[in-house]
This record gives structure tokens, sequence and C-alpha cells, in this order.
């Protein structure tokens, strides 16, 4: 199994997350439209063209999803029972059809669970940047995580 357990994730450890992905035209089309989202800064192309960033923006939840998405192989895959929250999430700059996003996280604080002994809490700090290293999003993510079971 790929992901790390509660026991793993101590405070202060970084990652740099090696897979990167390049956001299509249709990545943002499909998003938007399976997500029901009409902002035609996203699904029209003429629209965007007249708005101040001259094209259209990716939808910033794709990016705040791929955001995370790009941590789960380096962190939770198979040890997370759920994500509880996120908070502080910020946008500083837009993401563009064709941009490359690459992700870091840091695991910022951790706690056992006090009603599950075989679960902790784990809080992460995700930063995504586009192919120039411009940030591009940011959130801190509350996961409950499973602790390593014990050996029989």
């Amino acid at each position: 199994m790929a992901g790390l357990y509660f026991e793993d994730l101590t405070e202060g450890r970084r990652f740099a997350h090696e897979i990167r992905r390049t956001v299509t035209e249709m990545d943002n089309m499909l998003f938007s439209n399976l997500t029901m989202n009409p902002q035609p800064l996203h699904i029209d192309r003429h629209f965007a063209e007249n708005s101040e960033w001259g094209r259209p923006l990716v939808n910033s939840l794709f990016t705040l999803g791929l955001m995370i998405g790009l941590s789960v192989q380096d962190t939770t895959l198979g040890t997370t029972l759920a994500n509880l929250g996120m908070s502080e999430v910020k946008f500083p700059h837009p993401v563009f059809q064709g941009d490359t996003i690459h992700a870091e996280s840091e695991v910022v604080s951790r706690r056992p669970s006090r009603s599950r002994p075989d679960a902790g809490i784990v809080e992460f700090q995700h930063r995504a940047f586009n192919q120039d290293d411009v940030l591009v999003a940011s959130c801190r993510r509350q996961a409950f995580m499973r602790r390593r079971p014990a050996e029989a």
C-alpha cells in the first residue's frame, strides 16, 4: 500500500509530489458541466476572450481537487478513512488550459482520535504551482487517517 499511516505522518514532514498534470479544455468543460456550474468564464470561450483574462479560466474547484489528488499517491492512498474538512482555501493566481500543475504538501499537525483508537487526525498544508512555479492554490486539509495495525 502506497499510503502512509498516522504514525508515519510526523509534524513538519514535507512532500514534493512527483506527479504533474497538464490541464486540458476537456477537463475544465467536463468538470464545470458535471458540477452544474454555468459560469461563462469557464465554459464560453467568446465570453472569456472579452474578460480581463482574455481566455477561459479553469474552474477553481477543479484546481482544488487536482492539488489534493496529486498528493494522494505519496500520503494517503489506502490509509485515509475520510476527509474531515478544508480551510484557508486560496487561489492566488488563475489556472488556464494548458497549464501544468505540480504540488507539495506538509504535515502541519496531528493528534490521535479521541473516539477511535485505530485512527488519528492529520492536518496537511497543500500548495499547487503552475509550470512557472507560480502559486495557484493552497489549502489546509484535515484527514482522518488509519493507525498502523498491530502485528499479530
